[in-house]
């Protein structure tokens, strides 16, 4: 597994944390635990150990996620026809705000990237109908609004 993958299981774990249980964000990345994670070496290039650096960017799409969390859930209910994001299950609405998060401020990562992350996170941690239902409303926001960075 990758090490942004690692981080988008790390922050979306966090991010549902916070959404359900209240607490705080700074309070989550302080109780959080990235030694769970085992990760593929890094490249001899890179510094650091590739947890660290997995955690690293989890806190990172964590802090920005909720730092724009009402410009990212004004994006979600645009699209989100027929749905209350309040009545979203919680795992999918937070899989939903990491990803709009990375389409708007992640512009090194194309799009389809992470439109396919976020389907696989769905489908690993989320119901069985979880990959369809992100994957239909990432979709649709990508098709309505012109982010910056890549497609593909």
């Amino acid at each position: 597994m990758s090490t942004r993958r690692q981080a988008r299981e790390m922050a979306l774990q966090m991010l549902y944390q916070s959404d359900v249980g209240g607490a705080e964000g700074k309070q989550v990345l302080a109780e959080f635990r990235p030694t769970e994670y085992t990760v593929e070496p890094p490249p001899a290039t890179e510094s650091g150990s590739a947890a660290e650096r997995a955690f690293s960017y989890a806190r990172s799409l964590v802090e920005g996620t909720l730092s724009h969390q009402q410009e990212i859930d004004d994006l979600i209910r645009q699209q989100a026809e027929h749905w209350r994001l309040e009545r979203m299950p919680p795992v999918d609405r937070n899989i939903l705000r990491l990803a709009v998060y990375e389409f708007l401020y992640q512009t090194d990562v194309p799009k389809l990237v992470i439109l396919d992350e976020a389907i696989e996170l769905a489908k690993e941690f989320g119901s069985e109908q979880s990959g369809r239902f992100v994957n239909g409303l990432l979709d649709g926001i990508l098709k309505r609004h012109s982010f910056p960075g890549t497609l593909t």
